[in-house]
C-alpha cells in the first residue's frame, strides 16, 4: 500500500483528507511544518498533500526545503489550501508542486488527483529503477553506482563509521568468452553477480557491476577485518559454483578481489580510495589470481594466501596515495 504524508494544522482538515483517502492509502499525519519535514525526512511516502497557511513555517518554506533534500525531493507534493489567487498558485508550481487545490475541496477531486499524481510516481520510479538497475545481472549498473557512492560516501563522513570500496572481476575472462562463446559468458556473469548479491543483501550493502567482467561493493559500518572475511567468503562461494573454465588456465571459475576500508574524513577523497581498492585488485591478480587482498584502516595490507597456509592472513605495511 503507498503511503501518504498529510500535514496540515488544522487537525479536524487533516482528519478529514485522511477519512477520504485512508481506504487506499496508508496515511500519516503531522500538524506542524517541523514535523512534516522530519516524517517526510524518515519515511518511504509517495505523495505529501501539503497545507499552505500554516503558523511558523508556512507550506511554501517547507515545499522548498523538501525540494532542496536529496532523500525527499523526489516525493511530489499536492497543495491544498485557501489561498485562491493565481499568483500563489503560480508560485507554488514554480517552487515544485505537482497540483494546487482550493479550499474547499470536493473528495471525489481529491481521490482522483491523488490517484492520478500516486499512479505517475510509480510510473517514474519504475522507469528510474529500469534506468538504474543493469539488465543482464539485475542488479545496480554504473549509473547507479555514481550516484549511490559518494553519498553514501558523505554519510559515512558524517556518521563518522567505517566505509569500505571493494572491486574485483572474473578470473581471465576473455580466455573464457574465447573458448565457450559470449552467452555462455553472460551466464558466468550472471552467477557471478547473484552469488555475490545473495551474500550482501543488508541495507548497509550495495553491489554494482561496475562494467564488463567488473564488479564494485560498498559496504557500511563493517571493520576491514568483516569486510576482508566477507569477501573471501564470497569469493569461496564463486569458486564452488564449479563453472568449467578453459583447462588450460584454471579448473573453474574464479574471481580475484581487492578492497579498502577507512573511516573517512571531510578531507578525504573518495578518488584516491576507489584507487587503493583498484591496486589491491591489481595485486590480487598479479600474486596469482582466485584471492582477495585488502588495504585496512592503517593501510596495513591484508592478504589471502590460500594455497600455502590454509586461508590464513598476513598483513604488510602500505603507503596511501
Amino acid at each position: 500500500m503507498e503511503k501518504i504524508l498529510i500535514v496540515d494544522d488544522s487537525i479536524l482538515q487533516a482528519a478529514q483528507l485522511k477519512s477520504i483517502l485512508e481506504d487506499e492509502y496508508e496515511i500519516t499525519t503531522a500538524h506542524t511544518a517541523q514535523e512534516g519535514l522530519r516524517l517526510a525526512s524518515s519515511g518511504d511516502y509517495s505523495l505529501v498533500l501539503l497545507d499552505v497557511v500554516m503558523p511558523g513555517m508556512d507550506g511554501f518554506t517547507l515545499l522548498k526545503k523538501l525540494q532542496e533534500e536529496i532523500i525527499t525531493q523526489s516525493i511530489p507534493v499536492i497543495l491544498i489550501t485557501s489561498l485562491k489567487d493565481i499568483e500563489n498558485e503560480q508560485h507554488g508550481l514554480i517552487l515544485g508542486a505537482v497540483d494546487y487545490i482550493t479550499k474547499p475541496f470536493h473528495p471525489l477531486i481529491i481521490k482522483a488527483r491523488v490517484n492520478t499524481h500516486i499512479k505517475l510516481y510509480k510510473y517514474r520510479r519504475q522507469i528510474e529503477l529500469q534506468s538504474m538497475t543493469d539488465q543482464l545481472t539485475g542488479i545496480a549498473n554504473r549509473r547507479k553506482y555514481e550516484d549511490y557512492s559518494i553519498t553514501k560516501w558523505n554519510e559515512a563522513i558524517r556518521l563518522r563509521v567505517p566505509f569500505t570500496i571493494c572491486m574485483f572481476d572474473i578470473d581471465r575472462f576473455k580466455v573464457y568468452n574465447d573458448t565457450f562463446g559470449h552467452p555462455a559468458g553472460d551466464k558466468v556473469i550472471a552467477a557471478t553477480a547473484a552469488t555475490a548479491a545473495a551474500h550482501l543483501k543488508r541495507s548497509t550493502d550495495f553491489l554494482a557491476r561496475y562494467g564488463g567482467e567488473e564488479f564494485i561493493a560498498l559496504l557500511m559500518g563493517d571493520s576491514s577485518q568483516k569486510a576482508f572475511a566477507q569477501l573471501i567468503k564470497i569469493r569461496k562461494k564463486i569458486e564452488d559454483l564449479h563453472i568449467p573454465h578453459d583447462p588450460s588456465v584454471s579448473q573453474w571459475v574464479t574471481v580475484s578481489i581487492g578492497g579498502v576500508t577507512v573511516i573517512p574524513q571531510r578531507e578525504n577523497s573518495y578518488a584516491s580510495y576507489l584507487k587503493i581498492a583498484d591496486t589491491m585488485l591489481y595485486d590480487a591478480k598479479k600474486g596469482g589470481r582466485n584471492r582477495v587482498i585488502w588495504a585496512d584502516e592503517k593501510m596495513n595490507q591484508l592478504y589471502e594466501k590460500r594455497r600455502r597456509t590454509n586461508g590464513a592472513q598476513t598483513t604488510k605495511s602500505i603507503l596511501t596515495s
